[in-house]
């Protein structure tokens, strides 16, 4: 064990009497960072069910960000990881436990592994094995779901290989403006007495957490309740949306110098969003101009306050590394405290059928049979009665739907503790309200053992829908119709997050409870891409079919159309469509890649003779008013895949040289 005491001595950003030996309060953390992009074309987004909503291109990359935190002696650890997917679903992290259990045993198990999600709405679905999320998508896409856990298991396992001695520090502040409360009625239902003790019907506060290794900064982990909606339901842009622009922007601040085996990592991480709108002037209107813009300016608020909390940090982390965690079948919970009180089978409202705010469906929110005020109401309510459900007009039961359910209920609780911080993740979008009584039942648990910050973060592990609190779901909004195991789902929650608060306060043991089934072997697959891809006659992969202008100003749009292939058969993950290069003298230096907001990529199917299979290639550069001035170029690459032996073979078109200048076009 002396290699985890032994601390070589480097002057740096932590003192050495900081870092703690074995026997003493300290940590030794590792970050990791992989990509998890999936197919790039003709996959479904998953998020706002839109059928239309077809993935064709790239905005920037998706990314899994995982840590590993253990104790200085190495005795327990846990890991989180924080992934650009809308979801973490059930599927996925099954698969991922299996994989981790194969590369490194026992050392990562249900216990101590947190799967979270970004909520990400622009980003390839089909990895489910519930019907409910493959529906939209028309299945199930090997490809998404591969990518997605081959990511997230490598991230882990990068932050696994880059352990070392650590300080973490913890910080919190209120982010303004960041998000309004979609569902005010709704909300405005709880008691008045309770709505009093908070300043505002959003949780604002963003907690962040600042690792510190001995001569450099590791990351930072935060969690903050908003929605990642800045982008529509019309995108078809691959994107991480507002978290997603934060992270890889605080990333790229930290680059300068950095270790590229161990790269600073930046996780922006959900809390209690499920009720959260980014959109702050309603409806989908972020304040931009477009749905990007919206997205800079929800992710850049992000990012400047978890900046501020970076620079700001002063309390140390301190005690015990713990995990617990249990399944619960979700769908039939007695609530010990109140009499013929219970959860029900799974199933949705006619007001889920809308949508929220941020993208809306068919229909319209608060058909309730509390308050039917329509014929159309009143029918539902008698058609579809269900005393379990309450005042929910069910529109789909799912619970029992043969041969399989149509969404999981036995379902993952879990709490992770760092020190003074104790992570409560959830398979479900929680609301405000909801989150702040989840939040207060584990920090009142845990408070005589010196928990002091209490996080609820929503999407973790897997995926069930919401929860809202049993005044909202009388409302039947969005978000209590879409609260799948009926009216007292919060309530269950609360008694259950109380188990496992009080065996971690005693350091009992609980049982793990029922076993998620395995439906892998039902699922039925997604469109595939095409066969293989071809070019015109005369014309080769690579080829500029529209090239870029010989000049442009900051701020202009460069933009070059290629012919390639589909960008479905490779994701090229770790690598890039694009790339922008400028010459510096002495060779062509990247200055960005897909990877970066700054650029994008989208494809286009071709009906070119004789294969009607090719694919045009739009490269764009969104130039800034910084830019450089100098020579440039742009770069796609892509795999095309061959028509008789189906091999992927790689190809690369360049376009023309242009300048970047600040002097007036007419003048170059």
């Amino acid at each position: 064990m002396a290699w985890r005491v032994t601390i070589c001595f480097l002057a740096g950003l932590v003192p050495l009497s900081a870092l703690a030996t074995c026997g003493e309060d300290g940590f030794r953390v590792g970050a990791g960072i992989h990509d998890i992009t999936g197919p790039v074309a003709e996959v479904r987004m998953l998020g706002y069910a839109m059928p239309f909503q077809v993935t064709g291109g790239l905005r920037n990359r998706l990314h899994s960000r995982a840590f590993v935190i253990e104790d200085a002696c190495g005795d327990r650890a846990i890991a989180i990881a924080v992934a650009d997917l809308c979801m973490v679903t059930q599927a996925v992290s099954e698969a991922v436990l299996e994989r981790l259990a194969e590369r490194f045993g026992d050392r990562f198990t249900r216990q101590n592994v947190l799967l979270s999600a970004t909520h990400t709405h622009s980003g390839p679905g089909g990895y489910s094995h519930y019907a409910l999320y493959n529906s939209s998508v028309f299945g199930f896409s090997e490809s998404a779901f591969k990518t997605a856990v081959d990511g997230i298991v490598e991230s882990i396992a990068r932050a696994q290989s880059n352990l070392e001695p650590a300080v973490i520090r913890i910080a919190e502040s209120e982010v303004a403006d960041v998000g309004i409360n979609r569902s005010l009625e709704a909300y405005r239902r709880n008691p008045a007495d309770e709505r009093a003790r908070y300043d505002s019907p959003t949780d604002r506060t963003m907690t962040q957490l600042r690792f510190d290794g001995a001569n450099r900064a590791l990351g930072v982990l935060n969690w903050l309740a908003v929605h990642a909606t800045s982008m529509g339901n019309r995108n078809l842009l691959i994107n991480g949306d507002n978290k997603g622009f934060a992270a890889h922007a605080f990333e790229e601040r930290m680059a300068s110098g950095g270790n590229a085996a161990a790269p600073f990592v930046a996780a922006f991480a959900q809390g209690s969003e499920g009720d959260v709108s980014p959109n702050i002037h309603g409806g989908t209107d972020g304040g931009g101009a477009d749905d990007f813009e919206s997205t800079e300016i929800s992710g850049g608020k992000q990012l400047r306050a978890a900046l501020q909390l970076f620079a700001e940090a002063k309390d140390v982390v301190s005690g015990p590394i713990d995990s617990k965690h249990v399944f619960v079948a979700m769908d039939r919970v007695r609530i010990a405290s109140a009499v013929d009180r219970a959860t029900c089978p799974a199933a949705i409202g006619l007001s889920m059928l809308a949508g929220a705010e941020d993208g809306r469906g068919v229909g319209r929110e608060g058909l309730s049979c509390a308050e039917p005020d329509s014929l159309l109401g009143r029918f539902a309510c008698w058609a579809t009665a269900d005393d379990c459900q309450a005042e929910k007009p069910v529109a789909v039961t799912m619970g029992s739907k043969w041969p399989r359910p149509w969404s999981p209920s036995v379902l993952p609780l879990q709490l992770l503790r760092i020190g003074q911080l104790v992570v409560a993740a959830l398979p479900f979008e929680v609301t405000t309200m909801s989150g702040r009584r989840l939040a207060r039942r584990v920090a009142a648990a845990l408070r005589p053992v010196g928990v002091e910050h209490v996080v609820v973060a929503s999407l973790s592990n897997a995926y069930s829908g919401y929860v809202a609190t049993r005044e909202e779901y009388a409302v039947q909004h969005y978000e209590g119709a879409s609260t799948h195991f009926g009216p007292w789902t919060q309530l269950a929650l609360e008694q259950e997050l109380g188990r496992l608060a009080a065996a971690m306060r005693e350091g009992e043991t609980l049982p793990q409870g029922p076993q998620p089934p395995d439906f892998s072997r039902w699922q039925f697959p997604a469109p595939a891409r095409p066969l293989f891809d071809a070019t015109p006659f005369g014309v080769g992969f690579g080829d500029v079919e529209s090239d870029v202008a010989p000049a442009y100003r900051p701020g202009d749009v460069v933009e070059a159309v290629f012919w390639g292939a589909h960008p479905g058969s490779d994701s090229l993950i770790e690598g890039s469509f694009v790339e922008v290069e400028r010459w510096d003298g002495d060779g062509w230096q990247l200055v960005a890649d897909d990877a970066d907001w700054e650029t994008e990529m989208t494809w286009q199917r071709d009906y070119c003779l004789p294969a009607f299979a090719c694919s045009l290639i739009r490269v764009r550069w969104y130039t800034d008013e910084n830019a450089a001035a100098g020579t440039y170029r742009l770069r796609h690459r892509g795999m095309r895949r061959t028509k008789w032996l189906q091999r992927l073979l790689a190809y690369e078109g360049v376009s023309s040289t242009f300048e970047v200048d600040s002097a007036p076009i007419d003048a170059l």
